[in-house]
């Protein structure tokens, strides 16, 4: 049964302007599954604590069918949203799920975890996000974790205006998330919004935060965010939230979150916080101390 909540209003008294707009890069990733790199390493200090975005999407087969094979990772957390699709994915430990149409995994890679992401499908629609959020020094070497959620794990609300919200993480009017972060607080929230309805949501004076337009297009403010469009959201000080509206029917997903303002040093699957950390995590890779056991 979906998880369907009822909101309390949370108005914003003044909202966040658009800093810029950001479309994106047209990357192949894994095994040649093309993807639109949103949130590149050139922006991971302007919306720490975010260090990538990806958004996939795609009818063609050939465009997702070699998915992602065993990869690793250590020192952040990584979000993988489902829209449409199956995608199973395993780990070094010998743990397994499906992820399926509006499902999360949550991963918390820690001091490392080796799996596999990988299309369950052969023809159709696969479409949906991963996002990789950053772990503070402190938890970078912690052991392993992840979660997995179905669609109807995802608690959601609808709004007075019909603003259908999904709250993966934090916390919207009065609704947790899925997961909660203590450190880096992040909020994650896909909105589905109709014609000629409008959306605001709270926002920590300090936090970054960005939205990304999946379908239609959003104001904020005066400015548009069309389809495939990134939206950084200005630091104003004073500002206390953001308002969206749509003047057709649109999607979207928001995120926000507490800065750690520590040193990030990343190498491809490894991000830590000193390039001596890098050079552990290598030396961990290629003698086969990475993997180890992830608790579910």
């Amino acid at each position: 049964m979906t998880q369907t909540t009822t909101a309390v209003s949370e108005p914003v008294q003044q909202g966040r302007t658009v800093e810029r707009l950001i479309h994106g890069q047209a990357v192949m990733d894994g095994a040649g599954v093309k993807i639109n790199r949103v949130l590149t390493q050139a922006l991971q200090r302007r919306l720490d604590p975010f260090l990538m975005l990806d958004a996939f999407g795609s009818d063609e087969a050939n465009d997702y069918i070699a998915g992602f094979p065993s990869h690793p990772h250590r020192g952040f957390e990584t979000v993988s949203y489902m829209l449409t699709g199956r995608m199973r994915h395993k780990d070094s430990a010998g743990h397994e799920g499906l992820l399926t149409s509006g499902g999360v995994q949550w991963m918390t890679a820690g001091r490392g975890v080796i799996h596999s992401e990988m299309p369950e499908q052969e023809e159709g629609v696969m479409e949906g996000f991963q996002l990789w959020l950053n772990l503070p020094a402190r938890d970078k070497m912690r052991a392993p974790w992840y979660r997995d959620f179905n669609g109807a794990d995802i608690p959601r609300y609808t709004t007075p205006e019909g603003v259908t919200v999904r709250v993966i993480a934090g916390r919207s009017h009065g609704v947790d998330g899925a997961v909660q972060r203590e450190v880096t607080e992040p909020l994650y929230l896909d909105l589905e919004i109709p014609a000629g309805a409008s959306f605001s949501q709270l926002l920590p004076e300090g936090h970054n935060a960005f939205l990304y337009t999946y379908r239609g297009t959003v104001t904020v403010g005066d400015k548009a965010v069309p389809s495939k469009a990134m939206a950084i959201l200005a630091n104003t000080a004073g500002a206390d939230g953001v308002t969206l509206h749509a003047a057709e029917a649109s999607r979207v997903i928001l995120l926000a979150g507490q800065p750690l303002n520590e040193p990030i040093a990343q190498y491809g699957p490894f991000v830590m916080n000193t390039q001596a950390e890098i050079f552990a995590a290598v030396e961990d890779f290629r003698a086969g101390r990475l993997g180890e056991e992830a608790q579910v």
